[in-house]
């Protein structure tokens, strides 16, 4: 009996020994493995589109510091990554413009190890293998959304419904819309009927034509932070993407949220990262955790887009899921349309928005 006695407590101590070296070697290998990782990640993003706390996050759990360089437009972005892509490790780019830059001679992105990305499983298969990235080589979805029309009922009395409707004198020098343009020029499309990826230059100067009659009412061009103007008083409405009219709307409940009947313009935004990025895997060390239910949700809790993560709408609050700025009932979403390249006839865009602006 003894010496079973002390068989059993000889292997205890042997059990608890082999617990205790296991959990050193483990902290130990979590230690030698963030010492390999490299002490910053520069992420080049749209303006206030990834909460503080989130990078706060990352850097206490792997000791890399997020560097934010930001940009107004996809346009901007393209034209900063042809020149200098390699001085981000990581961007975020919309579907269209992941498309674009796809078809570059030379090339502007490099695939995305999806060993390193476990998390897309949480993603919604509806916001994956999309026809701008097919198997999601060079793309994973962060956040979607629309571009919407926001309106401010203690000064507009009069329902709005359509884009159309924005050209009323009334709202001289009141409207803040976004410095985008493939959404403004949409406008005009959207207003005579014709798709959003119109290619054929004499409707897009038709709609160019259409958005000049709304120039005397716009008052300010902002994609960064439009429901500034709409809160403080100074717009009476705007076209503004989903998140920033819905955060208007939490300032000021009499802000009214419109679907423009002629039909949305949808969008999805997807992490890439750029060809020559000098951290590639931390890049990807960062996309599997901004993917984790948890952060995914956090993120939701301030910018409230729709988001693509199923497993985070598990522990997202029921009145962002039932916000419809994000979640729009599905006869709306069956209106909108999503942006594609349209190829030779950018240029043509590119003219009408010159000309726009001078005006």
């Amino acid at each position: 009996m003894k010496k079973m006695r002390s068989l059993t407590i000889l292997l205890v101590l042997c059990s608890f020994l082999a617990v205790v070296l296991t959990g050193c070697g483990s902290k130990q290998n979590d230690a030698e493995d963030k010492e390999k990782l490299a002490s910053q990640l520069n992420l080049f993003i749209w303006s206030n589109y990834m909460p503080q706390a989130v990078l706060d996050k990352f850097q206490e759990r792997y000791g890399i510091k997020v560097n934010q360089a930001n940009y107004s437009s996809n346009e901007e972005m393209l034209a900063k990554l042809q020149v200098g892509g390699s001085r981000y490790d990581l961007a975020v780019a919309s579907d269209y413009m992941v498309e674009i830059m796809l078809k570059q001679k030379k090339p502007i992105l490099q695939g995305i190890d999806l060993a390193n990305v476990p998390n897309l499983k949480n993603i919604d298969p509806q916001y994956k293998n999309k026809d701008f990235d097919k198997d999601n080589k060079y793309s994973i979805a962060y956040m979607c959304g629309s571009a919407l029309l926001a309106v401010n009922t203690d000064k507009i009395k009069e329902p709005v419904k359509s884009y159309r409707d924005l050209m009323d004198p009334k709202f001289k020098n009141s409207l803040v819309v976004l410095d985008d343009q493939r959404a403004i020029i949409g406008m005009g499309l959207k207003m005579l009927g014709y798709s959003l990826n119109e290619t054929d230059p004499a409707k897009i100067n038709q709609a160019k034509a259409e958005v000049a009659k709304l120039l005397p009412n716009i008052k300010a061009y902002d994609s960064d932070s439009p429901k500034t103007l709409l809160i403080n008083g100074e717009a009476a409405a705007g076209l503004m993407w989903s998140a920033e009219a819905s955060l208007a709307k939490r300032e000021n409940p009499n802000i009214a949220i419109v679907f423009p009947e002629e039909g949305m313009y949808l969008w999805q935004d997807n992490f890439v990262i750029p060809q020559g990025a000098p951290h590639k895997k931390e890049a990807e060390l960062f996309i599997n955790f901004i993917l984790e239910p948890e952060i995914s949700a956090m993120i939701a809790q301030q910018l409230p887009y729709t988001n693509p993560n199923l497993e985070a709408h598990k522990l997202m609050d029921k009145a962002i899921l039932e916000d419809i700025s994000a979640y729009p009932p599905d006869e709306v979403l069956a209106k909108g349309e999503f942006l594609r390249d349209v190829g030779e006839a950018t240029q043509v865009y590119d003219q009408a928005w010159s000309e726009l602006k001078q005006k």
